[in-house]
């Protein structure tokens, strides 16, 4: 059976899409989200899940942190999603312990499992 698919601002796949951002709805259980969350930022060529947290101290301000943990790069082309993440200098590296994929789920699991503690921490 052939998955449908649509496209979002002509790039990114829109069920993906849409799968990255339920799965980032997912990772904060509803009692912390006055505390912290997961969000999805979408690019043209990208998705990013961000944590978001509020401020930890007095003094810095009223605005929430963002933290990159992946991004998810999309090839048009071959139709793939790679998935990348972020070192302390907030460069951005492909995470070579999982092959590119036709499903984002597929990112989204390794995300989530984090096996070398890269994502999460």
């Amino acid at each position: 059976m052939t998955r449908l698919r649509f496209r979002i601002a002509g790039v990114l796949p829109g069920l993906d899409v849409a799968a990255a951002r339920h799965y980032c709805e997912q990772c904060v259980p509803p009692h912390a989200l006055d505390q912290v969350r997961v969000e999805l930022a979408v690019s043209r060529g990208a998705v990013t899940v961000v944590e978001r947290r509020v401020p930890w101290r007095d003094g810095l301000g009223r605005e929430w942190t963002s933290h990159g943990v992946a991004r998810m790069r999309y090839t048009a082309k071959h139709g793939v999603w790679t998935l990348y993440w972020k070192d302390r200098n907030a460069r951005w590296h492909r995470y070579d312990l999982i092959e590119p994929s036709t499903d984002i789920r597929v990112l989204l699991d390794e995300i989530d499992r984090d096996p070398t503690c890269i994502f999460w921490g």
